[in-house]
């Protein structure tokens, strides 16, 4: 009997309930035993994604409905992991599009889908959190069927139906006065919606890598849907590299999904997604096949990077306290590992042999990388990010976001001031609820900052979402951080003594007791320019008795910066020092005097220039 398969990937805006869907559709479809606890968020086995309630890396899973097999692909809703959501989509033949039934479409969501059009995907619409207050699942109906109309969607695209859902619940309704019965309707739907793979059997073995796992048994594990043959373990197979070399290999397992584990097959068969491996060296992107006369298949063209950061070598006077990789070999080959499942992401060498340019579509992305590295045991420097300009016709463009912030009635003034400081054209204002909504369209340089300014202009209140528009004329000069720093000018331990004087003319990120270097950031200055102190100095001990003396010191709290508000914080010529336990920001030149006469080139050289 022939299987039967349905490929279908996960998709929306971050927070609009993926991730609680796929352990519904799991628990139902029998992906648990009895007896075995389950945890929500299954998908998201990563800590960083735990913790921060996002997902950051696609995932695999599959279910058994009746006689079909659904494969089930969880994938990213941020902007920031988009290479995430475009690869994926190579491997299934359908997409359940989830949209808040409070919220209904946003940015993401808008991405998300033009990618599935693009790749003429089946739609399943899944009306999510109609249990929430103030929810208008008909309103979210139509906003629907007109983001489908916006985007050209063909005319089977645009009668894609629609389900109602509570994933929070466990239920799923083909109309809204339906009973709940489990997410037995959305399986039904997504059997007779998203057609079966477009895989021949009886042809050659053909597969490309769509995502990538590791095993310690097995080693590199390439994951992708079968799109011709079949294979099986060892079975003789080539991998067409992307710089074309054609590398042979005997197949040592072929994995294919149950639940959220996988299990050995006796055979790969064409339609399902499996992993292979076999292959010490294999990547994202590249071809197996059962001949060296094979063409590689097309893979996904991805949106280009719009920002940059530099990672360099620790090279403070506190390096090697915390980590254990340290070297630049270590952090090269870490760079590059990265990029090996990570296809949005690209590592170049600089002119410096210690410093590595990384670019990627936003600051969030670069920020998760640093945290992973950290939490592995690596020290490194990385710089505030600039933006990937280029040239064309004798122009300079940049890129430029179409930005949305949702902020209470009261806090208008104070966003639209904010953004118009950034070089954003507001576009459309939406009121709603003692809400409004702003779309505006601005330089991807100015989103550098502005999610802090956002937190602090509403106390939390205000919500940004933005997406890549397009590579326009650079439009001048943006000035995102009017304060200066604290800068220690002394190596030691900070004392209470120093920091109750140094408090008066700022805000604090150190404490009593912490140890500082000369040329770390200490704190922040109202003024514009950067201001030296010392925090280490100590009280000189006298034999006279002063009048209060004994009076206990009062210091205010340290602020402690996340590393996405430190990266965004930094100025060019600083950096954030990350290592396993610690988190400084620094001057890129430490010693004051050589900072001094590099600024003197520096300003010399624009008045000669």
């Amino acid at each position: 009997m022939k299987a039967k398969f349905r490929n279908i990937g996960i998709i929306a805006h971050v927070d609009h309930g993926k991730t609680t869907l796929v352990d519904c559709l799991l628990k139902e479809g029998g992906a648990y035993r009895e007896n075995e606890a389950t945890t929500e968020r299954a998908m998201d086995s990563m800590d960083l994604e735990r913790e921060k309630g996002i997902t950051i890396k696609a995932k695999n899973a599959s279910i058994h409905w009746h006689d079909t097999t659904i494969n089930i692909v969880d994938t990213p809703g941020h902007a920031d992991f988009g290479g995430e959501v475009e690869r994926i989509l190579k491997m299934v033949d359908g997409v359940l599009l989830l949209v808040d039934a409070v919220d209904g479409p946003q940015a993401q969501t808008r991405f998300v889908l033009r990618k599935a059009l693009q790749n003429n995907l089946k739609v399943i619409v899944v009306i999510n959190k109609i249990d929430r207050e103030n929810a208008n699942p008909h309103r979210v109906h139509d906003q629907v069927l007109e983001l489908l109309l916006e985007l050209h969607a063909s005319e089977d695209q645009f009668n894609a139906p629609f389900l109602y859902a509570s994933a929070r619940d466990g239920y799923a309704l083909k109309k809204l006065d339906d009973k709940p019965h489990g997410m037995k309707p959305l399986f039904e739907t997504i059997i007779k919606h998203v057609p079966p793979p477009q895989a021949d059997p009886k042809a050659p073995f053909q597969m490309i890598v769509s995502n990538m796992d590791w095993s310690d048994y097995v080693g590199r594990i390439g994951i992708g849907k079968i799109l011709g043959g079949h294979v099986k373990m060892n079975d003789s197979i080539v991998c067409i590299h992307k710089d074309g070399k054609r590398e042979r290999a005997v197949v040592t397992k072929v994995l294919e999904f149950s639940g959220m584990r996988t299990s050995e097959s006796v055979t790969g068969v064409a339609g399902n997604i499996v992993g292979v491996a076999g292959f010490e060296d294999l990547d994202i992107g590249e071809t197996l096949c059962d001949s060296e006369e094979r063409e590689p298949l097309p893979f996904v063209e991805l949106d280009p990077p719009t920002i940059q950061m530099q990672f360099c070598v620790n090279d403070g006077p506190l390096a090697g306290r915390d980590g254990k990789y340290l070297t630049t070999r270590q952090l090269r080959e870490r760079l590059l590992k990265e990029t090996r499942t990570n296809i949005s992401l690209r590592v170049e060498d600089t002119d410096m042999p210690n410093v590595f340019s990384v670019s990627a579509r936003g600051e969030l992305q670069i920020a998760i990388l640093v945290e992973q590295m950290r939490r592995e045991g690596f020290e490194v420097l990385v710089s505030r990010p600039e933006v990937i300009l280029q040239k064309k016709d004798g122009r300079t463009l940049e890129p430029f976001e179409t930005v949305w912030v949702e902020t209470p009635d009261e806090c208008l003034g104070d966003v639209m001031q904010n953004l118009a400081s950034r070089r954003g054209q507001i576009t459309n204002l939406q009121h709603h609820g003692g809400h409004v909504t702003v779309e505006a369209d601005m330089p991807t340089r100015g989103l550098i900052g502005f999610e802090t300014d956002l937190v602090n202009m509403t106390n939390g209140r205000a919500m940004l979402t933005h997406m890549f528009k397009s590579y326009e004329p650079h439009c001048g000069p943006i000035r995102t951080r009017t304060s200066g720093t604290l800068v220690s000018v002394e190596s030691g331990v900070a004392t209470a003594y120093a920091l109750d004087t140094i408090q008066e003319r700022g805000k604090l990120f150190i404490t009593a007791g912490d140890e500082v270097y000369e040329g770390m950031i200490v704190g922040e200055n109202p003024r514009a320019e950067d201001m030296p102190v010392n925090p280490t100095r100590q009280k000189h001990l006298t034999n006279i008795r002063s009048h209060g003396e004994g009076k206990g010191i009062q210091l205010e709290p340290p602020v402690r910066m996340s590393l996405e508000h430190a990266i965004e914080y930094i100025a060019q010529d600083e950096f954030v020092e990350a290592t396993p336990k610690c988190l400084r920001l620094r001057k890129r030149i430490l010693n004051a005097t050589q900072r001094k006469r590099a600024n003197q080139r520096q300003q010399a050289g624009e008045v000669i220039g």
